[in-house]
């Protein structure tokens, strides 16, 4: 039987998707138009934070207390949105010395809560409160003895009934034309956890060094760098006797770790008294002063510019572009060189 032409042949018929009726293509929507909704946006968002400040009393400063005594980790849990939000609380609870994990509420009913210990503190999150998922580890949450503060827009939701305490951002209406998408709530959430965190983290013995330990990479890390973290110590600095010959101090300064450019002079009392350098060397040599039998004290810097240990690393680089100079003794309280900062060592960890 012969075959249809490839012109004759039927061609499939495309149908529409029930319950989809065809929509006429939307023309571009007006600028200006456009501009005020995004800021109707914003200022609804910003409204329900600020609702939330009124809102803040007792239950906010028993939080405090309860989390800032909390002997084991703070738990952080939410659905959704709300468990994104959830997730940025206990990351920075974490940066601030606060031991905290996320419990995905789904992920707990099925193993997870074995991450959940007597003597932790539960953070739920939920702007209605009733999140099945989360609703239903309340129970065992009681069974674990974890006290559990709810962070919700219903004080007479199920979270809310079943929480020793509750923050209550208070019926927040969103900023979604439809109502629904989770946008001024998830702000008010947002807020209210980072008020949380910060009011704790005031009421608690944290400083910089501390904050910097956590926070050991980049720029963040390098602002709270001191000096002590970069420095060449120990057989990598380079140390000589302020009687030692040159031909020594050149001889110390080759075979050093890492060859530094430079050498500390001390006398018998491990104080620093002066520096020599490969510039100064090379220095000697172009004009004709070869003899390497002077001792040391004749032919380096005296009075060398330091710093300390504890000084930033970023305060030290400043002050060695302002010098022009490529090494730093590092002295102690009583002017011992327990240290030499180096350039190289600025290059590789990107301060210069």
């Amino acid at each position: 039987m012969a075959r249809a032409p490839r012109s004759a042949a039927k061609k499939p018929r495309l149908r529409a998707l029930p319950g989809r009726p065809a929509q006429p293509p939307a023309s571009a929507p007006d600028a200006e138009a456009t501009l005020a909704y995004a800021r109707g946006v914003l200022e609804a968002e910003a409204r329900a934070i600020l609702n939330v400040t009124e809102r803040l009393g007792e239950s906010f400063l028993s939080a405090v207390r309860l989390v800032r005594e909390c002997t084991g980790q703070v738990v952080v849990t939410g659905m959704g949105k709300a468990g994104h939000i959830g997730q940025k609380l206990s990351a920075t609870l974490a940066s601030t010395g606060i031991r905290s994990v996320y419990l995905h509420p789904a992920e707990a009913v099925h193993g997870d809560l074995g991450r959940v210990a007597r003597g932790d503190v539960i953070l739920a999150l939920s702007n209605s409160g009733s999140t099945e998922e989360l609703v239903r580890l309340l129970p065992a949450f009681k069974r674990m003895a974890t006290p559990v503060i709810a962070l919700t827009g219903d004080t007479e939701s199920p979270l809310a009934r079943g929480a020793e305490l509750v923050l209550d951002i208070g019926p927040i209406e969103e900023a979604c034309p439809m109502g629904l998408v989770p946008t001024a709530s998830t702000a008010a959430l947002h807020a209210l956890g980072d008020a949380l965190a910060m009011a704790v983290l005031r009421s608690r013995p944290f400083g910089t060094e501390d904050y910097a330990l956590l926070h050991p990479g980049g720029k963040l890390g390098r602002s709270v760098q001191r000096v002590f973290e970069l420095m060449r110590s120990g057989p990598a600095n380079p140390l000589v006797l302020d009687t030692a010959p040159l031909s020594q101090v050149v001889r110390v300064m080759t075979k050093t770790p890492g060859r530094p450019g430079a050498a500390c002079v001390v006398d018998k009392a491990g104080l620093l008294v002066g520096i020599f350098t490969d510039g100064d060397l090379r220095r000697r040599v172009e004009d004709g002063l070869t003899d390497f039998t002077v001792p040391v004290r004749d032919v380096m810097g005296k009075h060398p510019r330091c710093v300390t240990p504890e000084t930033l690393v970023l305060t030290a680089t400043a002050q060695m572009r302002e010098l022009r100079v490529d090494q730093l003794p590092v002295v102690d309280a009583e002017g011992h060189a327990v240290g030499l900062l180096d350039v190289q060592d600025l290059l590789a960890a990107k301060f210069v």
